[in-house]
């Protein structure tokens, strides 16, 4: 499993701006187009061409945050634990929701307001409508502006994650400072780092001997409860190893 294509999640803010202009330049164009219509339908065509593509933004752009994230629960059991022991398990799936629901509500707003602007015969009124879908659209992202953040901060936490692969492996696990990461770099490929004091490596190394994957692990001393995130992960290699 690989984490490291999980791109960046940007703030609230980031998203109305982008969704907003890209509808002005839309809206621009077609308006410098010469059309064989009235100035009410004209500017009916423009208040529509604005609100689908602030929907077609919003709804692109969340749904890919959403589809970028793995299924937690369809996780191999290595990932599920490590996920629960370096972040909020629920915040993440509840960050995730947020996201759509936001995405529904932005959809089912914009089509409402689309038909109400296709039977307005006024104008006045259809400006009425754009301000009024401005305003509530924007909401729905801002208000979800906590959930964008965290679902950012995990992301960086997840990038950090070992590719470790649903194979037959071994765990070369230990105190600190006994060779570990070196019988890692004669036995496979891999370069960890190597030093003289204790706890130099700071995450799960990864090696594959033919057919055999190596999980070089970081030193610990503490019971599970006291141990840190990078503790941690050595404690859940050694027990994946079990169930491989």
């Amino acid at each position: 499993m690989n984490f490291q294509d999980l791109k960046k999640i940007e703030e609230a803010d980031f998203y109305i701006d982008l969704a907003f202009r890209k509808a002005t330049e839309k809206s621009t164009l077609l308006r410098s187009q010469r059309m064989r219509c009235t100035s009410l339908e004209k500017s009916r065509k423009i208040e529509v061409l604005k609100i689908e593509t602030i929907k077609d933004v919003f709804s692109h752009q969340l749904d890919k945050i959403t589809k970028s994230f793995p299924s937690i629960d369809t996780l191999p059991e290595f990932y599920q634990e490590l996920i629960k022991c370096t972040l909020d398990y629920v915040a993440l799936k509840k960050s995730l929701g947020g996201v759509n629901w936001a995405r529904t509500k932005t959809i089912e707003f914009s089509n409402e307001i689309i038909r109400k602007i296709k039977r307005s015969h006024s104008i006045e009124i259809m400006n009425r409508l754009r301000r009024e879908y401005y305003g509530r659209v924007a909401s729905f992202i801002k208000q979800i502006k906590e959930e964008l953040k965290y679902i950012e901060n995990a992301r960086r936490t997840m990038k950090g994650f070992p590719a470790v692969k649903e194979m037959f492996t071994i765990s070369i696990a230990g105190f600190p400072n006994v060779g570990k990461s070196t019988l890692l770099t004669k036995m496979t490929s891999s370069n960890p780092e190597i030093n003289s004091y204790p706890f130099t490596t700071k995450g799960i190394m990864v090696g594959y001997l033919d057919d055999i994957q190596l999980l070089d692990t970081p030193g610990t001393l503490n019971r599970f409860e006291k141990m840190n995130y990078i503790e941690k992960q050595a404690y859940l290699a050694i027990k994946y190893v079990s169930n491989v």
